[in-house]
C-alpha cells in the first residue's frame, strides 16, 4: 500500500517494489526454494476519477457497472497448467488418502513451473512476476461499486454456480462481506467432501473488500 500511495507509480511497478522489499527483510531464508510462500494479488486503486486494477493469479476484481452489468477481471492461467494432475485430484473426495496424495503431487509439480514462462505467475520472491499481471483502468463514473476478493469467495459464482454476480452484489449491499462469506460457508457445508463440487479442500480462504461510490 505504501508503494502505491504515489499515483504516478504504476500498479506493476509498485507491486514489484513491494516484493523486493519483503524479500530483503528475509535474508536468512532460502528464497530460491520452490516452496517459498507466495500469494495471489488483487488491487483496486482510485486515482483522479479513474480506477486502476491489477490481478495476479485467481483472486478477482469485479466491477459493478453503472449500467448494472458486471466486469470480472481474473487471471486463470494456473488452471491451464498440469491439467492431468488437476483432474486426478478432482477424482477423489476431500479428506481421503487418495486426495491428499494426488494434491501433494500436483502442488510439487506446480512449484516447478511457478513464476516461469512455461507455467503461471504469483507474487513470490521474484519481482518480475509483477509484470505478468492483468492490469487496466476504468473511469470511476462508469462504476457503481466494486468487490476485490479471494477465489474462496468468487467460487460461489465461478465453481459452485449457486449465485450470479448480481446476487453477490445484492448480498454485499444488504449484509456486507460477512454475510456473503457466510453464504459461501453454508454452501460448502452442503458438500463437505467435494462430491458435488470437486475441489482441493472443503473451503478456501475467503476475503472480500467491498467499495461503493
Amino acid at each position: 500500500m505504501a508503494t502505491l500511495a504515489d499515483p504516478s507509480v504504476t500498479l506493476p511497478d509498485g507491486l514489484a517494489s513491494a516484493l523486493e522489499q519483503v524479500a530483503a527483510i528475509h535474508p536468512e531464508c532460502d528464497l530460491a526454494n520452490p516452496g517459498t510462500p507466495s500469494a495471489t494479488v488483487a488491487v483496486l486503486r482510485q486515482r483522479y476519477g479513474v480506477l486502476d486494477y491489477l490481478v495476479l493469479a485467481d483472486s478477482p476484481v469485479v466491477l459493478e457497472r453503472a449500467s448494472g452489468d458486471h466486469t470480472v477481471i481474473t487471471d486463470l492461467r494456473v488452471d491451464e497448467v498440469l491439467p492431468e494432475l488437476r483432474a486426478e485430484v478432482e477424482r477423489h473426495e476431500t479428506h481421503t488418502p487418495g486426495h491428499r496424495e494426488a494434491l501433494q503431487r500436483l502442488v510439487s509439480a506446480q512449484r516447478q513451473v511457478r513464476n516461469t514462462p512455461d507455467g503461471y505467475w504469483v507474487a513470490g520472491t521474484n519481482p518480475e512476476a509483477a509484470h505478468h499481471c492483468l492490469t487496466g483502468e476504468v473511469n470511476l463514473d462508469e462504476v457503481r461499486s466494486a468487490a476485490v476478493m479471494s477465489d474462496g469467495v468468487s467460487r460461489l459464482v465461478s465453481e459452485y454456480a449457486t449465485a450470479t454476480w448480481d446476487e453477490v452484489f445484492r448480498a454485499l449491499r444488504t449484509s456486507g462481506p460477512t454475510g456473503l462469506i457466510n453464504s459461501v460457508r453454508e454452501t460448502e457445508a452442503t458438500d463437505p467432501t467435494g462430491r458435488r463440487w470437486p475441489r482441493y479442500k472443503s473451503g478456501d480462504d475467503a476475503t472480500v473488500a467491498y467499495c461503493q461510490w
